[in-house]
């Protein structure tokens, strides 16, 4: 079992990591770790995320206001979004006929 970003969830979490790091330095650094404590939990069980609807699934990060969108297929997971808990829900469902 592997994770893979969709393009448009590996630019939000590049984007959101070079804004907390702007914003305090080592912030992003923390982010990018939640993202990979995270992507690791998911790898070891990959249904722990609250199911959304038949395809998707989601994880909320621990220490940022954030949650993945992922799917599971047969030896991956397919992160979706790294979406803000708080903004425009819904918006990645129109990624998942990748």
């Amino acid at each position: 079992m592997h994770v893979e970003f969709h393009p448009e969830a590996e630019t939000e979490f590049i984007e959101n990591a070079l804004y907390y790091e702007y914003e305090v330095t080592g912030l992003g650094y923390r982010f990018i770790e939640e993202i990979e404590r995270a992507s690791k939990i998911l790898i070891d069980q990959p249904r722990i995320g609250q199911p959304l609807d038949e395809q998707l699934r989601s994880f909320v990060l621990a220490e940022f206001p954030f949650s993945l969108i992922y799917s599971l297929d047969q030896d991956m997971i397919w992160i979706v979004a790294v979406a803000h808990q708080k903004r425009r829900p819904g918006y990645w469902r129109e990624r998942i006929n990748r």
